[in-house]
């Protein structure tokens, strides 16, 4: 999964359209984190790039699914609609979208109850790195070795997580 993290905005005017994410209403970074879903441990946060590049591309980018060894699957929220396509060995899944116009058929509810289910310990995860104030606050470091507090913050939360086992 992926979050975003604000920033101070470039001085450059020619860098400012990049950082600034309409979803956010602010200048932001994105990292992606990925949790193994079974311990909800960190196992691998990427390079973190300007807030409005969409998490499938930052997702393709950081080949992270050619990385996965055989056998190894991947769940992502709706942002990675299409996920199954980026890699034919690897198996990718997303909950189910609503139809267009339509009502949402009730065996896509129970899916989705159901992949929320396995989900909710890299929602988890994710909070417990968001509580830190390294990345619950704006970033005043002018983006330099982002990922690298974001990598330092996920041993931290491995760590708890391993105490409390």
């Amino acid at each position: 999964d992926t979050f975003e993290q604000r920033v101070q905005r470039p001085h450059e005017p020619g860098e400012r359209d990049g950082f600034y994410s309409g979803k956010k209403k602010q200048h932001t970074l994105k990292s992606q984190v990925t949790v193994d879903e079974d311990t909800g441990e960190v196992v691998d946060v990427s390079q973190s790039v300007p807030g409005p590049t969409a998490d499938l591309t930052l997702l393709k980018e950081s080949g992270l699914m050619s990385r996965l060894p055989p056998g190894v699957g991947a769940l992502g929220d709706l942002a990675y609609v299409g996920i199954d396509d980026l890699d034919p060995d690897t198996q990718g899944a997303t909950p189910r979208r609503k139809p267009r116009g339509k009502p949402r058929p009730e065996r896509d509810w129970e899916f989705n109850r159901a992949f929320a289910r396995r989900r909710v310990r890299v929602e988890h995860t994710l909070s417990r790195m968001r509580r830190f104030q390294a990345l619950a606050q704006a970033d005043r470091h002018h983006r330099w070795d982002h990922a690298m507090r974001v990598a330092a913050i996920a041993g931290l939360v491995n760590r708890q997580i391993r105490a409390l086992a």
